[in-house]
C-alpha cells in the first residue's frame, strides 16, 4: 500500500486547516463564482412516477421527454425506493468515511481501472489541480462479479450496498424505457442497446473546506456513462449548466436527480444533450452523495438509434464501442473539452 501521507482530503482538512493548499486552488479563470449563481431553483422538473401502467405513463413520459430536451436533468418521486433504505445507504457511506484511516486506506488505488477503489480528486495521475473530494468507487452489475471486493467494514456495507444497488438498477430500467417512449423508439430499444449492461456507483466525501471560492468539488463535466441516478443528502452541492448560468439543485427529501450522459446523447443522435454540471463545496458542513452511474458494458457498440435518422437529421456521432470511449474518458482531465466531441462525425 502507498504511503498514507497527504493521500486522502479528508484526513487533511480535519487536521484543521485554515487557507485551501495550492494544489486544490483553481486559476481565477475556472473558480466557482459563487455569487454568480441563481441560489433558489425549483424549474429542475419533479416528476412523479407513481402508477406507470395507468394513464400517468403518457404523463410521465411526456415530462421526461421535454426535461431532457430542455435541461438534460430531472428530478423524481414515488420512484419505488424506500425513505429507510435511502436513510440505510446515506448512514453506511458516512460510517465508511468515518473509520480509521489505516482502514479506509484498505481500499485505496489511484488505478482507474480498478473496479473497486478508494481514490481522492478525480484522477490523482493526470491532475494538475485537485479536487475537493473523496470517493469510494465500486461496480455493482452483475453484483456476484463485485461484492466479493467491496469493503466489508462498516459490517452492514455490502448487505446495505447490495440492496441499494439492485433497487436503483430496478429504477434505471423503468426510466430507461420510458426515455425510449419519449425518443419515439421502441421501450426496449435503449436496454438493448447496452449488450450485458454496466453498473458503477460512487460514494463522495466532500469535507468542509475554509475557502469555497477557491476550488471544487468536481469542476464542470458530463458523465461518460448512458444515465446518472443522484442521492444527495441534505447539504446543498450540486449545480448544473443552463442557458449560461449555474443553477443549483437543491436537495428535495427521498427524491432522486437523474442526468442524461454523454451514451444517451449519442443514442438521441444528439437531441438529448448530456448535461454540464458540477459540484461545490462549503465552509460548514461535510457533503455526501451518492451517484449510480448506469452504463453499456465494455463490448457494447454505440451508435444513434436508425429511427433518429433521416435525410434531414444525419448522424451526428460514429460508431464506437463503449471501452473506447471510457478509455479516452480517463485519460482527458474533467474540465477539459468534452470527451463527446472526440466521435463526432466529420
Amino acid at each position: 500500500m502507498a504511503s498514507s501521507k497527504n493521500l486522502l482530503l479528508a484526513d487533511l482538512a480535519a487536521s484543521g486547516l485554515k487557507h485551501v493548499p495550492s494544489n486544490y486552488i483553481r486559476p481565477i479563470s475556472d473558480r466557482p463564482n459563487l455569487a454568480d449563481v441563481q441560489l433558489s431553483d425549483d424549474s429542475i422538473s419533479l416528476i412523479d412516477l407513481q402508477d406507470l401502467h395507468g394513464p400517468n405513463r403518457s404523463l410521465a413520459v411526456d415530462s421526461i421527454g421535454k426535461a431532457c430536451l430542455r435541461d438534460g436533468v430531472f428530478q423524481v418521486k414515488n420512484h419505488g425506493i424506500s425513505e429507510e433504505m435511502i436513510n440505510s445507504i446515506m448512514n453506511t457511506a458516512r460510517d465508511f468515511f468515518n473509520l480509521p484511516e489505516s482502514e479506509r486506506l484498505k481500499s485505496y488505488s489511484d488505478d482507474p481501472a480498478k473496479t473497486t477503489r478508494l481514490s481522492t480528486s478525480f484522477n490523482v495521475n493526470t491532475e494538475k489541480v485537485a479536487n475537493w473530494r473523496d470517493f469510494l468507487r465500486l461496480h455493482c452489475y452483475p453484483l456476484e462479479d463485485y461484492i466479493h471486493e467491496w469493503p466489508s467494514n462498516p459490517p452492514q456495507f455490502r448487505e446495505t450496498v447490495a440492496e441499494y444497488s439492485t433497487s436503483v438498477r430496478e429504477l434505471v430500467l423503468r426510466l430507461l424505457e420510458l426515455i425510449s417512449e419519449s425518443l419515439g423508439l421502441e421501450k426496449d430499444y435503449i436496454n438493448q442497446s447496452l449488450s450485458k449492461h454496466g453498473q458503477h456507483m460512487a460514494m463522495n466525501y466532500y469535507p468542509p473546506c475554509p475557502e469555497p471560492d477557491l476550488t471544487f468539488g468536481l469542476p464542470c463535466h458530463t458523465d461518460p456513462n448512458l444515465i446518472t441516478v443522484l442521492l444527495q443528502d441534505h447539504v446543498p452541492g450540486l449545480q448544473v449548466l443552463r442557458d449560461s448560468r449555474w443553477i443549483a439543485v437543491n436537495p428535495i427529501p427521498n427524491t432522486f436527480i437523474v442526468n442524461i450522459g454523454d451514451q444517451m446523447e449519442v443514442i438521441s443522435n444528439g437531441k438529448y444533450k448530456s448535461v454540464l454540471h458540477r459540484a461545490v463545496v462549503n465552509s460548514q458542513e461535510e457533503r455526501v452523495s451518492i451517484p449510480t452511474f448506469y452504463c453499456p458494458s465494455s463490448d457494447a457498440v454505440i451508435r444513434p438509434a436508425p429511427g433518429l435518422i433521416d435525410d434531414h437529421h444525419p448522424a451526428v456521432y460514429r460508431d464506437f464501442t463503449y471501452a473506447e470511449y471510457y478509455q479516452q474518458f480517463w485519460k482527458k482531465e474533467l474540465a477539459n473539452d468534452r470527451c463527446l466531441d472526440l466521435f463526432k462525425t466529420p
